[in-house]
């Protein structure tokens, strides 16, 4: 015959049984489920994505401080990232005073045209929907100088600002170091 061993004249089947395919079809179903629900759970991509956009807006700021020789002021007021060289006493920034963005948009979400006075123009993103952050120490605005050293408004010594950004159980962090307004 085929070579199989037999067992008291019977021949050894080789394969699986039905019951062990079914059971493996549903170990594999369930794991696939709870990968797709992490895989297509949007919260953590947008978190990450505006934590990215935050970081290059603060870099940017920093840069157009150093090229133009004159401070540019980062707002965080929880709701959006903004650029501006004068803020107003109530932490509005008027239409010429506006950093704007290097490729002359944002990305004109609805969130971002709400937080950003309808400009598309200007270096501002408000948050996603799901997605907040908090700031170490907490605080609405720090500037660069002409020399790109951070710098708090009206307050002590700049220290180390740690952002968080948060959205669903992910959080992405964003550190300004104190020195060198180095962003990372």
């Amino acid at each position: 015959m085929s070579g199989i061993p037999r067992r008291h004249g019977k021949h050894l089947r080789q394969g699986f049984t039905l019951v062990e395919l079914i059971v493996v079809m549903v170990i594999v179903g369930i794991l696939g489920a709870a990968a797709a629900a992490r895989y297509f759970d949007r919260a953590v991509y947008d978190a990450a994505a505006f934590t990215e956009q935050v970081r290059s807006l603060i870099r940017y700021g920093q840069k157009v401080a150093v090229a133009q020789n004159r401070p540019v002021f980062v707002r965080l007021d929880g709701n959006s990232v903004a650029l501006c060289f004068v803020y107003l006493a109530d932490g509005s920034c008027a239409a010429d005073q506006r950093v704007m963005s290097p490729s002359a948009n944002n990305t004109a979400s609805t969130n971002t045209l709400a937080r950003c006075a309808g400009s598309t123009s200007w270096a501002c993103e408000g948050n996603p929907p799901g997605v907040s952050y908090t700031s170490n120490p907490a605080t609405a605005f720090f500037s660069y100088d002409a020399l790109g050293r951070p710098a708090n408004v009206g307050a002590a010594a700049f220290t180390r600002m740690t952002m968080t950004v948060k959205s669903g159980a992910s959080s992405v962090a964003l550190v300004v170091e104190a020195d060198t307004g180095h962003v990372h």
